[in-house]
């Protein structure tokens, strides 16, 4: 029988076993691994207070071949928020602060763009994503890896940044504030956000393998390498490892230990022999609504409302609540997904950055565990993903083929000088674009690894193709030019619509200093 059959036998079999077993689950991500080229996986379904799967499948590197299992540590990225929201919520508890208390009570050197801003913001609009900035603000501080931006530049230059909405007007993700958000847990508990997390949450709950960072392991000689698919073939890249992002996405687990995680989470924080992280009233506050969300829920599931809590995404899920969240790194994207009223939870662990097949595999669990009718996840998602993919491939190629066009014209070769400087952007800090041999180069001082080669577009517009290709982040550079032919001024925007969102290269604005 066909492999591609067998998987959807056994696929359709789950709405009549209303539970996925585990050799259906054992197809399914086998299926997964090879659709969306994904070398490991590691999958959790905790149920009933009691873990009944957590495995590894795949491998968690594509040169050493070496086996995924439940105790394989990954970064889980953006999963972090909920712990550092945790935190946060004993020292509530223990009425050292309040959610509604002013940041600036605690640090005092905070502010935003706008001083109203300033002085009204509080805890609690550390983690509920409505600043009023944009998408990924300033995330350019913290992303890609081997930049030299620390915690204290964040809370120094978040105030160059210039909103883009209402304050609490709406809803957009972002990373900057969670790391302001650590700040606030050391300056009131009087230890860092790692200290704080390992000893107060990691040490209760026994989750002995994990950390709260790449560089706090002790042992790392089971953890995934991150792989980014570049120019058609899977690489390995380097992992990220700055500290800087820590209490926004910092922690390394496994399947094994985060299911302990969950299962105090589906407890109302309770643990062990009825211990307790937090209070059931300020676990009620975490997952209660702060920030509205669009209803973008697809098939199979109705959505009758969707919010973003303390550190979770909350939303209706055919009539049941549904708390999770996702984190992703370059090379690796994760999902932690929890149903209270089942008491189910779902953890999918990749060392890939395609988020389909995360979804796929939590999907397909959650629609066996509703009792829903078969729906085909894997091809919908594949099907949605493939589209995507070739949509940006359409936007990027005729980029790249008008560049090529141009290349005979020599205009760069022309009127480099023109363009030859250092720019500095408020919060961004210097870059410099040099000439040599004819073509033009972008360096960034502050971010090391941000260094390419920079080609004419068209009119006053520029493309900046990036060095390292995994980045998948190429820019364009549009120029200001004077009347009399000068240029001091330059703004950037992402070339592809699948840029990830932390190049925010469309908050930098550029003046000439030399």
């Amino acid at each position: 029988m066909n492999y591609k059959i067998i998987l959807v036998f056994l696929l359709t079999s789950l709405s009549l076993n209303a539970q996925i077993t585990e050799p259906q689950l054992d197809s399914l991500v086998e299926k997964t691994l090879t659709t969306f080229n994904v070398p490991g996986i590691a999958v959790a379904i905790v149920k009933d207070g009691k873990v009944v799967i957590s495995k590894g499948y795949g491998v968690a590197n594509i040169k050493t071949k070496k086996k995924v299992d439940g105790n394989t540590l990954f970064g889980i990225a953006s999963n972090s928020k909920a712990f550092t929201s945790a935190a946060l919520a004993m020292l509530v508890d223990e009425k050292k602060i309040n959610w509604d208390d002013k940041v600036i009570k605690y640090l005092p050197e905070f502010k935003m763009y706008n001083d109203y801003v300033t002085n009204e913001f509080t805890i609690r609009d550390l983690l509920t994503h409505r600043s009023g900035l944009g998408l990924g603000a300033g995330d350019l501080m913290i992303w890609p890896d081997g930049h030299d931006f620390t915690p204290k530049d964040i809370v120094r230059n978040i105030q160059y940044l210039k909103p883009v909405s209402g304050f609490r007007a709406k809803y957009d993700y972002d990373n900057l504030l969670y790391v302001i958000a650590g700040e606030v847990i050391e300056k009131v508990s009087g230890k860092s956000w790692c200290d704080f997390i390992d000893e107060r949450i990691l040490k209760p709950l026994q989750m002995n393998n994990s950390a709260t960072n790449w560089n706090r392991l002790k042992d790392t000689t089971n953890t995934i390498v991150p792989h980014v698919p570049t120019d058609g073939k899977l690489e390995i890249i380097p992992r990220y490892k700055n500290s800087i992002f820590d209490a926004a996405a910092g922690i390394y687990s496994s399947t094994n230990d985060l299911s302990k995680w969950v299962i105090a989470q589906l407890n109302n924080g309770k643990y062990g022999d009825n211990q307790s992280l937090f209070s059931e009233r300020q676990h009620k506050e975490m997952w209660t609504s702060q920030t509205i969300l669009p209803n973008r829920e697809g098939k199979p599931y109705s959505c009758n409302f969707s919010a973003y809590g303390l550190g979770w995404r909350l939303n209706d899920l055919n009539g049941h609540l549904q708390v999770s969240h996702t984190g992703g790194l370059d090379g690796i994207v994760t999902q932690t997904i929890m149903i209270p009223d089942l008491q189910l939870g779902i953890i999918v662990l990749t060392n890939q950055q395609n988020g389909a097949a995360f979804n796929t595999i939590s999907n397909t669990i959650k629609d066996s565990y509703l009792g829903l009718p078969y729906f085909d996840h894997l091809e919908n998602l594949s099907k949605n993903r493939k589209e995507q993919e070739e949509d940006a491939d359409k936007v990027t190629d005729e980029v790249w083929e008008t560049v090529t066009k141009n290349i005979p014209l020599n205009y760069i070769k022309n009127n480099a000088s023109k363009f030859v400087g250092t720019y500095k952007d408020n919060w961004f800090g210097e870059v410099t674009i040099t000439e040599k041999k004819g073509k033009l180069y972008f360096a960034s001082t502050r971010s090391k690894r941000l260094v390419g080669e920079i080609f004419y577009y068209k009119d006053n517009s520029f493309a900046v193709k990036w060095n390292i290709r995994s980045f998948h982040a190429d820019a364009f550079i549009n120029f200001d030019v004077n009347e009399n032919g000068t240029i001091n001024h330059f703004k950037m925007d992402a070339i592809s619509p699948m840029t990830d969102f932390s190049y925010d290269f469309q908050d930098l604005d550029f003046e000439r200093v030399k």
